[in-house]
């Protein structure tokens, strides 16, 4: 027979905790070090801290993550925007769909990607002359700039765009992007017209420097305004 006295033992015990996989706590350990590198720098964040804010032990991180490259991969893995853009543009780039391959780019970017997290990290990181700089710019940055110099130089060959230094372009372009996106994350400096049509003009100002101008009226692109000749009077 089972006595009230067990029942209520039975009863009054606390529910059992349920398991966090290991995947969930290497994602959180990856959030956590994440936010604390972007708010305190690299030299500034501890392993105990990193611990602490993702409610795990110093000893759990270190059997993720045996050494801090491979953290700071991880890192990068998770939180750079670059691998999954690449992917989407490169379809695209083989339609040979300039439009569409820039605005893409510059929608990712101006609706917030790199988030705020990642962009102070990246700046933290090149300040401090970190490796997680250089493990960004040569696995992920320079990967990016490669495809689409090669991309403006594909078009270029094809006699799509005029001929300019591709590598040079594509600096151009992720540059106004870039500086956009820090005045937003750095300074709040929004701007009162919406990510579309922010988005669209960036696009506008890189075909506009591109397309050959017969091919600029063909699709629709605002071709140069042609200057007025002036009229010379006729000798009698």
């Amino acid at each position: 027979m089972v006595s009230e006295c067990s029942l209520y033992r039975s009863s009054a015990m606390p529910p059992l905790k349920k398991r966090i996989s290991g995947q969930v706590r290497k994602a959180t350990i990856i959030r956590s070090a994440a936010s604390l590198f972007a708010e305190k720098g690299f030299s500034g964040t501890k392993t105990r801290e990193i611990a602490e804010r993702a409610g795990v032990s110093e000893a759990l991180i270190f059997k993720h993550f045996p050494s801090k490259e491979e953290l700071y991969a991880a890192i990068l893995a998770e939180e750079s925007p670059v691998p999954g853009l690449l992917s989407r543009v490169k379809n695209l780039a083989e339609q040979r769909n300039d439009v569409e391959v820039f605005s893409v780019i510059a929608k990712t970017v101006v609706d917030g990607a790199p988030d705020s997290d990642l962009m102070r990290l990246i700046l933290f990181s090149a300040l401090e002359s970190h490796e997680l700089s250089d493990m960004f710019f040569h696995n992920h940055i320079r990967v990016f700039y490669d495809f689409l110099a090669e991309y403006i130089q594909q078009r270029i060959d094809q006699g799509a765009f005029q001929p300019v230094q591709p590598l040079i372009a594509a600096r151009a372009f992720m540059g106004m992007l870039i500086y956009h996106r820090l005045l937003t994350v750095l300074f709040q400096a929004q701007l009162p017209q919406t990510a579309e049509d922010i988005s669209r003009t960036f696009v506008n100002i890189m075909m506009n420097g591109l397309k050959i101008p017969s091919l600029k009226r063909q699709s629709g692109m605002p071709g140069k305004p042609r200057t007025p000749q002036k009229r010379t009077a006729r000798k009698a």
